[in-house]
């Protein structure tokens, strides 16, 4: 699995956008979404973790891999997505 935090993901039309764009870049990727903790979880088919999050940031969103987001401390300060 890939782990990205997402923190400009803030609703449904997030989740949806960035499903479709990982969709699009691995279309034997499972995507799974959890819109309250930001998270989003890759069971990749072919892509790589960096053309997943070139997928999401091509989305318009801002991809943190997991473990990066846990050494870093808090996100960065920008606003994205749809609704901020």
């Amino acid at each position: 699995m890939i782990d990205f935090e997402v923190k400009d993901m803030t609703c449904g039309h997030c989740v949806g956008a960035i499903t479709k764009a990982l969709q699009a870049a691995d279309k034997d990727a499972r995507v799974e979404i959890d819109l309250g903790r930001h998270l989003v979880r890759i069971q990749p088919g072919t892509a790589d973790a960096e053309a997943l999050a070139g997928a999401i940031r091509e989305a318009g969103y801002t991809p943190v891999a997991v473990q990066a987001a846990a050494s870093a401390g808090a996100a960065s300060g920008r606003s994205g997505g749809c609704c901020s």
